[in-house]
């Protein structure tokens, strides 16, 4: 069984260069929310520690408007966080700077109506309540899948509910359905179906991606801790690619995840597979950080203002992704 561990080379070369050393005074605060991607495992192994040198106070969020929220008031200097969060938290000049994009999200989020809802088209949302974290990837998937079917959104009672939240009313009956992620995804499924997914409205003209950001003065003040967890998430999804066939629920890659995120072992896999990891070539290249990313960005904010979410965008944002922290 292929198990991950950071090459003793790039211990090694990241003790000689200080990074392992704990070469920044600040105590290391890291925000995560729980969608299920490789990096999962390095945060679970404790690799991350390792190789910055001190134990990081991993915080969990249930999703990414509370992610940003703590880089904006200076409580996080690195955080996990979705596509919409960050077009719109770049839209409001929070100083921070995307680094790498962690996953490309296709099936790993769906939009679930509850059997015997009475939901079996698109239009029949019409009059529901449907649940989704506002200003979250999959309440901008909704959104998105609700202008292709030509839904007006106010004809369908859209709550603002975490994950967590969703679970609970699911199991209440508060709710019709729910746009979500796991763990959440993986519980409502199995009393629900499924009547669309992240990728599909990618498709349609509204993709969805998760990254990691840091505070823009962190991140000036310490390239070298924000490559080297570049470097370890990067390491984390070539050994998922390499690999995945072994990831199944009983593994220990698996089992360590499902302990850490709460989600169900069993899931994982398949959670997995709904969605796309991007390798260290693939994050330079003018699809993402080279470029594609920045434009993706700008047409989120875009459509965020335009279902009034946001006040105003930006001639450019440019400023908020970076490449410079991918190993070259």
């Amino acid at each position: 069984m292929a198990r991950f561990s950071l090459p003793r080379t790039l211990i090694t070369a990241l003790t000689l260069s200080g990074l392992a050393l704990g070469a920044h005074a600040a105590p290391l605060t890291i925000g995560y929310i729980t969608g299920i991607d490789p990096t999962k495992l390095p945060m679970s192994d404790g690799t991350y520690d390792k190789v910055i040198g001190e134990k990081i106070d991993w915080r969990r969020f249930d999703a990414g408007p509370a992610v940003v929220a703590a880089i904006a008031s200076g409580d996080l200097q690195i955080g996990n966080l979705g596509s919409s969060p960050l077009a719109a938290a770049a839209s409001r000049k929070v100083p921070l700077v995307a680094f790498i994009v962690t996953s490309q999200i296709k099936s790993s989020e769906a939009l679930v109506v509850r059997n015997g809802s009475g939901i079996n088209s698109p239009q029949d949302l019409i009059g529901k309540t449907i649940a989704t974290p506002f200003v979250s990837t999959s309440h901008y998937s909704l959104l998105g899948a609700l202008k292709h079917w030509n839904i007006d959104p106010s004809k369908v009672k859209v709550v603002n509910l975490s994950p967590a939240e969703i679970t609970a009313a699911w199991k209440r009956g508060d709710i019709d359905g729910a746009f979500t992620w796991s763990p959440a995804l993986g519980e409502i499924r199995k009393t629900g179906k499924i009547l669309t997914d992240a990728g599909e409205v990618s498709k349609w003209g509204s993709p969805t991606f998760e990254v990691w950001v840091a505070r823009k003065d962190f991140a000036e003040k310490h390239p070298e801790v924000v490559a080297g967890f570049a470097k370890v998430s990067l390491d984390a999804i070539a050994d998922y690619t390499a690999h995945k066939a072994q990831w199944t629920p009983d593994s220990v890659q698996v089992q360590k995840i499902a302990r850490f995120t709460g989600a169900n072992a069993a899931d994982i896999p398949e959670l997995l597979e709904g969605s796309h990891f991007p390798t260290a070539k693939e994050q330079t290249s003018a699809e993402l950080l080279g470029g594609g990313t920045v434009k993706d960005i700008a047409q989120t904010a875009a459509f965020l203002k335009e279902q009034g979410k946001i006040d105003s965008v930006l001639p450019d944002y440019s400023s908020y992704v970076s490449a410079k922290f991918i190993p070259q």
